[in-house]
């Protein structure tokens, strides 16, 4: 059964007169479109959050973020928020399910959803070291995508080069101490330590991408922009070295771009046109 959805309504801002709207109001000329759910059991609410989960695999796996048995999404748990859920290992993205996801704590005990098939080892030391350090983050998600990991060997930071991107702005960070495959605890320290206490984003050195969230729909969302951001600024840097100037947005707009539009609400619903997608092409076969 669906879970029970009540969306909080949110005022028409219509006016000067009317009380300054919130950022994710003023990207509305009229009504509101719904924001983040709220729920009236958290059972309801993890229900959801898997069902939002498995949906984000399926945009991944349509665009191209497969490699393998490697890239990880989690999700903390409504009900034990010491635990998270994460993707079985070795499953194609395109093929997940919300009944497909695994419940692990952060001692790494395994404490729910299906347990036949194991968990990505290296992928639990990342999360776990990230939800730890981080209470505000609620969903984490690495692949290792294509033009994520040729950033990635510049171990560089991306520049503000277009409004999009903004939604990073000082809200990125680089993980310049590559140290092979991540199969113990210290390296996911220093990953989150490298993410920093309010990051957004994070570059892995010659590894790919991770992005955070409140919800695993922001947590989505920033990653399809992270990676189309290193797609746009490797092709800005090949132009750059045949004697063209890189414009790079001040200060004071990126801050203001990033204030506007970088906000838990925002990112959610820029993820929704995707899910709905995802719905409309699959018929919701990934809730099951």
């Amino acid at each position: 059964m669906a879970p029970t959805v009540v969306y909080d309504s949110l005022p028409v801002i219509s006016s000067t007169k009317d009380v300054e709207p919130t950022p994710f109001q003023a990207m509305c000329h009229g009504p509101t479109i719904p924001g983040i759910p709220s729920f009236k059991t958290l059972e309801e609410k993890r229900q959801w959050q898997l069902e939002h989960m498995a949906s984000a695999f399926r945009v991944f796996a349509r665009h191209g973020y497969t490699e393998g048995m490697s890239g990880h999404i989690s999700v903390r748990d409504p009900i034990h928020t010491d635990a998270f859920w994460m993707n079985p290992l070795g499953v194609h993205f395109g093929m997940l399910r919300a009944s497909d996801m695994i419940l692990v704590n952060l001692n790494g005990d395994i404490i729910g959803g299906k347990r036949n098939r194991p968990i990505n080892a290296a992928g639990f030391l990342i999360h776990a070291a990230i939800h730890k350090a981080r209470p505000d983050v609620h969903a984490i998600c690495h692949t290792h995508s294509t033009f994520g990991r040729a950033w990635s060997t510049f171990a560089r930071p991306l520049d503000m080069i277009n409004q999009d991107v903004c939604n990073f702005y000082n809200a990125q960070g680089v993980y310049a101490e590559y140290g092979g495959l991540v199969l113990c605890e210290e390296e996911g320290r220093r990953m989150s330590k490298a993410l920093g206490p309010t990051g957004k984003g994070l570059t892995l050195m010659n590894h790919g991408l991770l992005t955070v969230g409140k919800t695993v729909d922001e947590a989505a969302y920033l990653f399809r922009l992270m990676e189309k951001s290193c797609e746009a600024q490797l092709l800005v840097e090949a132009a750059a070295a045949n004697g063209l100037q890189k414009q790079i947005i001040r200060d004071e707009e990126a801050a203001y771009n990033f204030k506007m539009a970088s906000e838990a609400e925002s990112l959610y619903c820029e993820f929704q046109p995707e899910y709905e997608y995802e719905e409309f092409l699959t018929g919701g076969a990934f809730k099951a």
